[in-house]
């Protein structure tokens, strides 16, 4: 909503609680949020923005894997497949969205797996 860096402050925030209360369920998604906001700030996207934002979707997958949390996991490598598919990294985001896409046996009719068919759909 244009207010990228309003964003990053209130994850800070709850990151601070998640560490001062010992709360990990959501540890992923503030990971992936992370990142998405941090390529959505009004400064000009840098290189080292870019390769934060990929850190946090890359530490944001291995935890949901740990949680085993399918949806986080699936959020997570949709973000940063949609980051590879700009920089030309089609391939590589390809594999890794349709390994965690595959997984699924059901649920198709959610916005999350409809976003990754049509996410697959383009870097195909």
């Amino acid at each position: 909503m244009g207010q990228a860096e309003e964003g990053l402050a209130a994850l800070a925030k709850a990151s601070a609680m998640r560490q001062r209360t010992g709360e990990q369920w959501y540890e992923a998604e503030l990971y992936r949020l992370t990142g998405t906001l941090t390529l959505q700030s009004p400064v000009q996207c840098s290189t080292s923005q870019v390769a934060e934002a990929e850190a946090c979707f890359l530490k944001a997958i291995e935890i949901a894997r740990r949680q085993q949390a399918k949806s986080l996991e699936l959020r997570a490598v949709m973000s940063v497949s949609r980051l590879w598919q700009q920089q030309g990294k089609r391939e590589e985001a390809l594999d890794r969205l349709s390994e965690i896409y595959g997984w699924f046996t059901e649920g198709f009719a959610t916005k999350d797996l409809q976003e990754a068919k049509e996410l697959l759909e383009e870097l195909s």
